[in-house]
């Protein structure tokens, strides 16, 4: 089968499109004939060499597809062959076959073609693990998202919006923010012309809980945008590790800094996440509610240039790779 490799780390260069044996699926297993895979700043990650797979993971890039199933490992019950699913990886969706734990697997969503469908379980598991589940946001709060017009942000966007929230977001274009406002946006500031500390203290408010993709270079204004209580989950490092964190603001303030990773979670924790996402998440999907933002669909053979993509930071929504 045609996969993506990266036989030293490097720049989209890097990026290998070769012949590879086709997975077997193991006891618990499905295996899934991948129809198309979004593409993750943390493949990009993984192309240079700064985020390895978990131990055990395959080493094609990937972290979620969709496609159909093909074979079920033993003791797998609940799919069938030929069934539509997408499913949530640790690696492998850059490639014709992925075999995957039957806990980190979904049925498609109602209402949504079978490509666009690749771009919803990284975006959703994400931001409903750590926004709902950790962040516990709320009825009436405010979220604040970094990255507003990414994956991770149309989807923090909507579904923080179908639960009764308030949501700001911080874009890097005047044509972001526009975007994220038409997609339910309360605030988007752009970030390289306002502080977004001093932008929100302007419309009067203050982040019950923030997601994070940037870390140390927004430390210490992330904790100052935080209402008493607030809630920082740090999900990227885009901006760095290391921060000096004003521990008295965050005292006086009651509040609390997470730092989370999807992709190391041991299986069990996967499969909650995404038991609780789709029974939440997917009847927005099926009705409308919530929709997958599709920046652009791409052949495998195109992966270095969806790769660049996502580098220049110029999508909107999620960029997919199709089979």
């Amino acid at each position: 089968m045609r996969a993506v490799v990266v036989p030293e780390p490097g720049g989209v260069e890097a990026l290998q499109v070769v012949d590879v044996e086709a997975p077997e699926p193991g006891p618990g297993e499905v295996l899934v004939r991948v129809t198309a895979a979004g593409v993750n700043r943390a493949d990009l990650m993984q192309r240079q060499g700064f985020y390895d797979p978990p131990e055990g993971a395959t080493p094609i890039l990937g972290l979620e597809c969709s496609g159909d199933v093909v074979a079920l490992g033993e003791g797998v019950t609940e799919f069938s062959k030929g069934e539509h699913v997408v499913a949530l990886l640790s690696g492998g969706g850059y490639a014709e076959y992925v075999a995957v734990p039957a806990g980190q697997v979904a049925v498609a969503p109602r209402g949504v073609d079978l490509v666009d469908a690749a771009g919803l379980m990284e975006v959703a598991a994400t931001v409903w693990s750590n926004v709902f589940m950790m962040a516990k946001l709320q009825h009436g709060e405010t979220l604040l998202v970094h990255g507003g017009a990414s994956g991770i942000g149309t989807m923090a966007i909507q579904l923080a919006k179908a639960f009764g929230a308030r949501v700001v977001v911080t874009v890097g274009s005047a044509e972001k923010a526009a975007f994220c406002r038409e997609l339910g946006a309360d605030l988007a500031i752009n970030y390289r012309e306002t502080d977004f500390v001093d932008a929100l203290d302007e419309a009067g408010l203050k982040a019950d809980v923030i997601l994070d993709i940037v870390g140390a270079k927004y430390l210490d204004q992330n904790v100052r945008a935080l209402n008493t209580a607030g809630r920082l989950v740090v999900i990227g490092l885009q901006g760095g590790v290391k921060g000096e964190l004003n521990l008295n603001r965050l005292l006086m303030k009651r509040a609390a800094v997470m730092a989370t990773s999807l992709r190391a979670r041991p299986t069990q924790e996967k499969a909650a996440i995404v038991s609780a996402m789709v029974a939440q998440v997917w009847p927005l999907v099926a009705d409308g509610t919530v929709r997958p933002i599709v920046h652009a669909r791409m052949p495998l053979d195109q992966v270095r240039d969806a790769h660049q993509v996502l580098e220049d930071s110029s999508h909107t929504g999620k960029v997919l790779l199709t089979l």
